[in-house]
């Protein structure tokens, strides 16, 4: 027969008077594992002894006002309040993974339906959904509204989500007698499931529902108005609320999340708010100076380009960019390229020939840090 003496609780865990809270539950954990009765046929009342014994010594050093308490005064501290019915539920919604597989039972900590009084289920909320949504870069630009035709399952009309047929109804369960769970022996510890026959809710149908083939719900296709705000970007999501697929039992619809894909566009380059455009100029525009067209979200605008631009060089368009969906607007960037013809024709070529030698340049090597580098690093960055 097991003592009846209560043992000190760090060593009944093995563990030292300054263990960390981790070390203390990998320590009950060990030694659940260890002796619990299921897995000491053998010797199953030392095992329980001592099982319980380490549950006891856990449910006091894992909370840190009864382990100051027993620091203190020790046993007798603890007025007899240690190891009672809700603590111990606790210890097994912790360690659901170790007692779930000793029990087989993984309902019972929380992998089914959640349970109301008398093991009824609850009320749950529906599962969120997802909508990829693809934008053309001017729709994201702009902003728009659009309609989305989303499947998602409801309740049956026909059943009024009862799954049963009209005018049919239901049962008292048979396997459970209308409690809606099972109860089981384990070792000396009772435990309960869900009842498989009527999935916790204490009735069986007698006749099903033909529209919903007793599932009380059934999938239909809506078709939800969105709004998408000016300037959204890849990766952006938004959320429609209560537009998810419907709860369970009385309980609120979940949610609808919208991910936003916008497509490239052919001429401009986004970073942020902020766009980025080639233009091409010529050789003598670059020189001379010139006013140039360049496109913008609001259609072509003119750019002056002043005299001696160099290739490379940034013009910013103030508020030209696109709209920042949390206020505010990017900045278009302009890059000017030097277009160098290909081909010449006699009288160009005379003309090149005669500028070069008017303008002598000498070709000596750029260092790196000059600013010409940086300009192109931050253009092709």
């Amino acid at each position: 027969m097991p003592s009846t003496s209560k043992g000190d609780y760090y060593e009944v865990l093995g563990v030292t008077r300054d263990a960390t809270a981790d070390q203390i539950k990998s320590a009950y954990r060990k030694a659940a594992l260890k002796w619990h009765p299921d897995r000491n046929p053998g010797n199953k009342a030392d095992a329980e002894h001592r099982f319980r014994e380490a549950s006891e010594a856990y449910s006091v050093l894992s909370d840190p006002q009864k382990r100051a308490t027993y620091d203190r005064y020790g046993h007798a501290g603890l007025s007899g309040q240690v190891f009672d019915a809700s603590n111990f539920g606790s210890i097994f919604e912790e360690f659901q993974d170790v007692f779930g597989e000793m029990f087989g039972f993984q309902d019972i900590f929380g992998g089914g339906a959640r349970r109301g009084r008398g093991g009824r289920a609850r009320a749950q909320r529906g599962a969120d959904m997802r909508y990829d949504l693809k934008l053309s870069f001017e729709d994201a630009a702009a902003g728009v509204k659009t309609k989305l035709k989303v499947g998602r399952m409801e309740e049956c009309t026909a059943c009024s989500g009862t799954g049963a047929k009209p005018g049919s109804g239901s049962e008292i369960c048979q396997s459970c007698k209308g409690r809606g769970q099972l109860h089981y022996q384990q070792g000396f510890f009772a435990v309960s499931r869900t009842c498989p026959s009527c999935h916790g809710a204490g009735k069986v149908i007698k006749d099903s529902c033909v529209e919903c083939r007793g599932q009380g719900r059934i999938e239909r296709t809506r078709t939800i108005e969105v709004s998408v705000p000016a300037g959204v970007d890849n990766g952006m999501r938004l959320r429609v609320t209560g537009e998810g697929e419907q709860g369970t039992n009385g309980g609120v619809p979940g949610d609808l999340y919208v991910f936003i894909e916008v497509k490239e566009h052919p001429f401009f380059e986004r970073r942020g708010a902020d766009l980025y455009c080639n233009v091409p100029v010529t050789i003598s525009q670059a020189a001379l100076g010139a006013e140039i067209m360049v496109p913008t979200m609001g259609g072509e605008e003119k750019l002056s380009i002043p005299e001696g631009t160099q290739p490379g060089t940034l013009f910013r368009r103030k508020g030209k960019g696109l709209p920042d969906p949390h206020g505010g607007k990017g900045d278009l960037y302009v890059n000017v390229r030097v277009v160098i013809p290909s081909k010449l024709t006699r009288e160009q070529k005379a003309l090149f020939e005669q500028l070069h030698r008017l303008i002598k340049v000498e070709n000596a090597p750029v260092e790196r840090s000059s600013t010409f580098f940086d300009k192109v690093k931050d253009i092709f960055s």
